[in-house]
């Protein structure tokens, strides 16, 4: 669970964050909603540790966040930016290994364990037949796929991850989506994630938190969310919903 409290994040002369009290189940399949420069990389960037806030106070099951040393706090959350980090002469397993960096350390022996880690990761995501090409030589979904093994190989329980849809078509939106999903159903890690679509948000969330000029507009599960008056609200848009497949789906009419 985090706890964000009195939060204010100041960039240029204006907030960019400004939450009174917010929690966030880490169990769960979150999305963070709204429009740009809402503050959605903002807040994801403080539960990541990428930044601090100006004023207020972030925890995380129960301890302030700021007080987990670095490797203690990769064992917990997994994060991967918006705009991945280059892997110049890395093999995707090569990459996929670095994952379990905050359990063996730089000069730490690996295990038979740690091995069967990497090959799970590699597996789950569906990596196993590039594993020894080159991260740089993938594509864009393949290598948003590789990084993903790796937050995997961590361990961690909660995955953070920042428009990771964002470089990406339309099919490999929802491959990436559908993955994430199951890994968060089927093998219970609480997922984080930030999104400009509505309607991937309608599909594939349990929970959502739209942000608005930096305030949280709303916080709660899909079903509360999937109304209209409330999007259009939040996106200053007239929208309508259909029903379609048993799925939601947001039009602007």
């Amino acid at each position: 669970m985090f706890e964000l409290n009195a939060i204010r994040v100041h960039r240029n002369g204006r907030n960019i964050l400004d939450i009174d009290s917010l929690q966030l189940d880490t169990d769960s399949f979150t999305l963070l909603l709204g429009h740009n420069g809402s503050g959605k990389s903002t807040l994801l960037n403080l539960l990541a540790r990428q930044t601090t806030p100006d004023e207020g106070t972030v925890q995380f099951n129960g301890v302030p966040l700021s007080s987990l040393k670095q490797r203690q706090l990769a064992r917990e959350i997994a994060y991967l930016p918006q705009h991945l980090p280059e892997a110049p002469g890395l093999t995707v397993k090569e990459l996929v290994r670095l994952g379990r960096f905050p359990w063996r350390g730089l000069l730490g022996r690996y295990t038979p364990k740690d091995t069967q880690t990497i090959n799970h990761a590699i597996e789950q995501t569906g990596v196993t037949g590039f594993a020894d090409t080159l991260v740089d030589q993938l594509s864009g979904g393949e290598r948003q796929r590789a990084w993903i093994a790796m937050l995997l190989a961590q361990e961690s329980p909660l995955l953070i991850l920042d428009e990771p849809t964002a470089a990406l078509d339309l099919a490999h939106q929802y491959e990436l989506l559908s993955m994430l999903k199951n890994l968060h159903v089927q093998h219970n890690r609480g997922v984080i994630l930030v999104l400009h679509d509505i309607n991937l948000a309608l599909r594939f969330a349990s929970q959502v938190i739209a942000l608005k000029e930096g305030y949280p507009a709303f916080q709660g599960d899909i079903a509360q969310f999937a109304d209209q008056q409330s999007l259009s609200d939040l996106f200053n848009i007239h929208l309508e919903l259909l029903e379609r497949d048993n799925h939601k789906v947001a039009i602007v009419c």
